[in-house]
């Protein structure tokens, strides 16, 4: 019951529904630094952990410790956002889901897509349940990753598994023809899901980019807890 009071609560229910997370292909969280691109992450990722599912976090800046620290705070928000929940409850569904989740520290010179698959691949070998989706963060957009992002997309189709990123935009550039970040719009067309987050007022406002019907749909996120402020503005 309080996994799904949890999802119930969860800003990614509103902002991008649970079922669609991990029938995305690529999908995008896009900001300015600082603003909350791996604290929407980690929603995302829960939503998938109190599922029963399987996630894999990489993180291109983060030590192990901080990404654990980021999932553990992520929690906690959750958990404060539904009322009281007995602690003990909420700490012993904190160790069952923490099994389900790996995280996995590269730099730029050590991230190697070869090191994922292989890593993915024990899972089959061992035949156990695939990871639903993989978060991606600290990928560097301003440069030329097609490669990575081509052989990403190959494990994407091979493993049936769903990627998210963190992308980061700038605070002066222009956007795209399209009305895109330019970190987006050209590699547009791998993408099917897109959210973009920026500061307004003391409130972060969720853009829905890319997500068919839901193209377009505008939420406010406390920046605090990256908890909903109203359901729809």
């Amino acid at each position: 019951m309080l996994k799904k009071d949890l999802n119930l609560r969860s800003p990614i229910e509103k902002i991008i529904g649970i079922d669609n997370i991990s029938s995305s292909n690529f999908g995008a969280v896009l900001s300015r630094a600082g603003v909350g691109k791996t604290r929407f992450l980690v929603q995302i990722a829960l939503t998938q952990l109190l599922r029963a599912e399987k996630i894999v976090h990489v993180s291109l800046e983060d030590s192990m410790g901080k990404i654990n620290l980021r999932y553990n705070e992520g929690y906690t928000n959750l958990v404060d956002s539904i009322g009281y929940v007995d602690p003990q409850k909420a700490l012993r569904l904190w160790e069952d889901l923490n099994l389900n989740k790996v995280g996995i520290s590269y730099n730029e010179a050590s991230f190697d897509t070869t090191k994922i698959k292989d890593y993915l691949k024990s899972f089959k070998k061992a035949q156990l349940p695939m990871p639903a989706i993989m978060i991606i963060d600290g990928l560097n957009f301003d440069e030329d990753v097609t490669e990575v992002l081509e052989e990403l997309k190959s494990l994407n189709q091979e493993f049936a598994i769903s990627i998210w990123f963190a992308m980061l935009s700038h605070r002066d550039e222009a956007l795209g023809r399209d009305g895109y970040p330019v970190q987006l719009e050209t590699r547009q067309k791998l993408f099917d899901k897109a959210v973009f987050l920026q500061p307004v007022n003391n409130k972060i406002q969720a853009i829905v980019l890319k997500d068919g019907d839901n193209t377009n749909q505008k939420f406010l996120l406390e920046p605090a807890t990256m908890m909903l402020v109203e359901e729809n503005i």
